[in-house]
């Protein structure tokens, strides 16, 4: 049986504080992935994004945002291609 949003939701809680911003990156992958999906949301789907644009927003989350990025370049939620990001994973809105 698979992690309800009640779950997810939970999990989210235990790694962010209040203000948004993360505190503890998760060391089980399942938790790391909805933690990464949760923060790929910030980035617009179909729009392209310089490293320092990638950089502000993660900055905004978690003070590490180099190692932040790549999670989520490693994990498939953002492809980088000559210093151009994009989002390419996570949920999407219907």
């Amino acid at each position: 049986m698979g992690a309800t949003p009640a779950d997810d939701a939970e999990t989210l809680r235990r790694f962010f504080a209040p203000d948004g911003r993360l505190h503890t990156m998760p060391t089980r992958h399942v938790k790391r992935l909805l933690v990464l999906d949760h923060v790929a949301q910030r980035f617009e789907p179909g729009r392209t994004y310089a490293e320092r644009e990638v950089d502000a927003v993660l900055k905004e989350v978690h003070e590490d945002h180099a190692a932040l990025r790549r999670y989520l370049v490693d994990d498939g939620f953002l492809t980088r291609e000559d210093n151009v990001y994009w989002r390419s994973g996570g949920t999407f809105a219907i």
